[in-house]
Formats: C-alpha cells, sequence, structure tokens
C-alpha cells in the first residue's frame, strides 16, 4: 500500500491567481520553470532512489513526510518529559503548576485549528492552483493568525488570576500567577508555529516544522542544563519562573526562526515559478480562507471546551489527581501521541494533493461534481494507509504500557507513590480509547475536504 504513495504530483500553473477556465470547462494551463525543474526531480527521484533509504528524505513523497513529521513532532515531547523532570527536581508539589502551559496551549488550539486546517485544502491543491495563489494563502494565513494569537496572549495576561482558579490547584495559587503570566505568551508562539508548519506541510516542506521543533528542544536543553537541572552552573537556586522563561524565551526563538526560513524558502519559490505577481497577505485570500475553516474552528471550540471544562473538575479534586492528570497528558502525548499526529500530518498533506488532482481531472467547470467509488479509494489511500500504521503501533505500545510501564514512569515523572496511581487507573480507563484515537485521527483526515467545494 505504501508503495503506491510515493508518487510526484504534477504542478499546474496558470497566470494569475484565479484558475483561468477555458469555454469549454478545461483549464488552461502552462509549465513554468519551477515545474519543469520538479518534473524532473520526481522523475529523478522516482527511477534512481525508490529502493533506497533516499526515499525515507524525499519530502514529496508519503514516506519522506513521515519521516519528517514523526522528527518534528517527538522533540517537543521528548522535550515535555524532560522539564517535568526538572521541576520534580527543584519542587515536586509545583509540577502541577506546569500543566498551565498545557491548558492554555489546549485554548489556543481552538484556533490553531481552525484557518491553519484549511491549509491541506486549499495550500495543499496543486492541480488548481498557482504557486503565487498558495504562497498567498500562506502569507494571508500565517498572518492572521500570528494577529489572533497576540490578542488571545493579551486576554491572558490581563485575566491570569482567574485562569490560575480554573486550572491550578489552591495550594499552589498563590504562587502561580506569574508563571500563567509567562506562559500566555505560549498562544502567540503556537499560533505562528502550527500557521508556517500547516502551510509548509502543505507545500510539501516538512523541513521548516522539523527546524522549529529542532530550534526549540536544542535551546530548551541547554538552556535548562544550564540554568535548573541538578548540575546547573552558578550557586542561585532554580524556581519554576526561571523554566517559564527559558520555554517562553525557546518559543518566541522557534517560532520565528520558522517564520524566517519560510519566507526564505517562499522568496525563492516564488522566483523560480516564473511569475511576477508580488505574494502578501490579503483580504480576498482571507476570504477564500474562511468558508472552509468556520466548521474546523467550530467542531475544535466545543471538543476543546469539553476537554478543559473536565480539566477543571479535575483540578477541583484536589492537587493529587490534577498532578496526576498532568502526568497522564505527558506519557500520552509523548509516546501515543507522536506516531498519531506524524501520521496524520503526512496524511492531511497528501489527501490534499489527491484531492486536487481529482477535481482537476473532474473538470473545473463542473459545480459539485460526484466522485466514484474507485476516487474515493484512490485519494483516501494516505489515510488508509496513516490508520493501518497507527494501528499497528499504538495497540501493541498502549497495551504495554497499561501491564505496569504507566506506572512506574508516572512516578518517576511526579515523584509521589499516590500520584502514580492514580495516573495509572486513568490510563487503564481510557485504554479502549486511546487505542482507536489513532485510526479515527487518520480517518478524520479525509473528511475535511468534501463539505465545500471553494476554489475561488
Amino acid at each position: 500500500m505504501l508503495s503506491h504513495l510515493r508518487v510526484g504530483y504534477k504542478m499546474l500553473t496558470k497566470k494569475d491567481d484565479v484558475l483561468i477556465i477555458s469555454s469549454t470547462g478545461e483549464v488552461a494551463a502552462e509549465e513554468d520553470e519551477y515545474d519543469r525543474d520538479q518534473e524532473q526531480s520526481n522523475s529523478g527521484s522516482r527511477n534512481s532512489g525508490s529502493r533506497s533509504i533516499s526515499g525515507l528524505l524525499d519530502r514529496s513523497t508519503y514516506l519522506g513526510a513521515l519521516s519528517f513529521n514523526i522528527v518534528a513532532f517527538a522533540l517537543p515531547a521528548l522535550y515535555s518529559t524532560l522539564s517535568k523532570l526538572w521541576i520534580v527536581n527543584i519542587d515536586s508539589s509545583q509540577v502541577v503548576m506546569t500543566d498551565v502551559y498545557t491548558y492554555i496551549g489546549v485554548v489556543a488550539e481552538v484556533l490553531n485549528e481552525g484557518l491553519p486546517r484549511t491549509a491541506w485544502l486549499l495550500i495543499g491543491d496543486k492541480k488548481n492552483r498557482t504557486v503565487p495563489s498558495r504562497l498567498s494563502l500562506s502569507y494571508t494565513l500565517i498572518f492572521v493568525q500570528g494577529l489572533l494569537g497576540l490578542f488571545m496572549t493579551l486576554i491572558f495576561i490581563c485575566a491570569a488570576d482567574r485562569v490560575a482558579a480554573a486550572w491550578v490547584p489552591e495550594t499552589v495559587r498563590a504562587n502561580s500567577l506569574t508563571y500563567v503570566r509567562i506562559s500566555s505568551m505560549q498562544a502567540l508562539t503556537s499560533a505562528i508555529e502550527i500557521a508556517v508548519a500547516n502551510c509548509t506541510r502543505a507545500l510539501d516542506k516538512p523541513d521548516v516544522p522539523l527546524l522549529i521543533s529542532s530550534t526549540k528542544f536544542v535551546a530548551n536543553i541547554v538552556l535548562d542544563l544550564l540554568l535548573i537541572s541538578p548540575f546547573h552552573v552558578g550557586s542561585f537556586t532554580p524556581t519554576t519562573t526561571v523554566q517559564a522563561l527559558i520555554r517562553m524565551s525557546c518559543d518566541l526563538v522557534a517560532a520565528f526562526a520558522g517564520l524566517l526560513y519560510f519566507i526564505l524558502f517562499s522568496w525563492k519559490l516564488h522566483r523560480l515559478s516564473a511569475h511576477d505577481k508580488k505574494i502578501r497577505p490579503s483580504i480576498s485570500d482571507l476570504k477564500i480562507l474562511t468558508p472552509p475553516g468556520v466548521s474546523t474552528l467550530l467542531e475544535s471550540a466545543i471538543r476543546n471546551s469539553l476537554y478543559l471544562w473536565l480539566v477543571s473538575g479535575v483540578v477541583a479534586m484536589g492537587s493529587d489527581y490534577a498532578t496526576a492528570w498532568g502526568v497522564f497528558n505527558t506519557i500520552r502525548w509523548g509516546m501515543v501521541m507522536v506516531p498519531v499526529q506524524a501520521l496524520e500530518a503526512s496524511a492531511l498533506a497528501f489527501v490534499g494533493h489527491g484531492w486536487g488532482t481529482w477535481r482537476s481531472n473532474a473538470g473545473i467547470g463542473m459545480q459539485r461534481p460526484k466522485a466514484s467509488i474507485s476516487d474515493l479509494r484512490s485519494i483516501a489511500k494516505p489515510a488508509v494507509a496513516s490508520a493501518s500504521l497507527a494501528l499497528l503501533v499504538e495497540i501493541p505500545l498502549c497495551i504495554g504500557l497499561s501491564l505496569g510501564g504507566v506506572r512506574r514512569f508516572a512516578y518517576y515523572l511526579s515523584g509521589t507513590e499516590p500520584v502514580a496511581s492514580i495516573a495509572e487507573k486513568m490510563w487503564r480507563v481510557s485504554l479502549f480509547s486511546l487505542t482507536f484515537t489513532s485510526a479515527i485521527a487518520a480517518f478524520s483526515t479525509y473528511c475535511p475536504f468534501f463539505p465545500s467545494d471553494n476554489l475561488q
């Protein structure tokens, strides 16, 4: 099955940002220098590297994109686990306070799963959109998400006391306001990171998200070792505030490093495309992005609101339960969700490419064309492959952890036996849903491409 996914998609370009449709309903297109370079590159890759390890580094193939995505998602998860260990060494009672960073990220996720999810449908459509059109949509998406992220950050800073009251146990709430305000910057940095990551993955550049993750991971590890680890430099006593400042600084550096890399890459891509039109954020592009983004925004808002309601209930049960919930999520996101996220991102990019190819072949002039079973099967190949691989990995992993691994790992992260015991119970109760979350996530990548025929 995976061998069928090692394909390069030829890009059709048009003379302006909208589709050029002839009187017969066919797309009028001509190859430019960028298309010819891409076609020759993909052809050479298929002929010379299809059976070599170089295929794993080919960003235009499913396996190549998956390789980059696994590393890109694994590094933040690894640091999240390590940061828990640093806080345990500082003060184990403060571990629960660090989960505020995660919960702020959940609220920011509502924005980050709205417009950014449209990247796969619109920016990932190689067949029907020009290079400048795709880049212009990317610039608009990143700019709008950056503004929304900044606005959300200011709200969190102003409402730090209410945030602490909702998500921090009373025993450590008095010392948490500074940590909440510093962690609020995550709303801005995550908005930029995810917008850049989705756009570049849709453009077959998964190395950009990898750069963001690598920069953040390396900077965090180096600064943590120097300032808050058990063998830190100097004679001062590390605090959770220092850890929050380090994480905020690294988030900012990584987000803007990824943004700079994207700008440089987009300039080169635009130059190769032989189009003279300038690329910049625009209201017209926002109007294209908004309609398909409404449904994903509403779904994300409902889902994450329910999650945060659950979190507030867990926090109200006491410090042990709140800490156990944080540890449970660290294990879940660090071990279970890394392959799920990588497989989902890879499937989204290639389902988007496949949708664009089908839509072009169906005839751009045709309104609401109907896809045959074979068409749907072809478009769904990346989603089916991701779901199959996810189940292959997740079922033995989740069952193995439930047999004792979770308790030991939870104790290692929290330093207390009651927390480890609660975290183990949470894992066993959630075992079924954890096991099949991967397949649900993979198949959900197939759905957002058909609610609308947005080809403006």
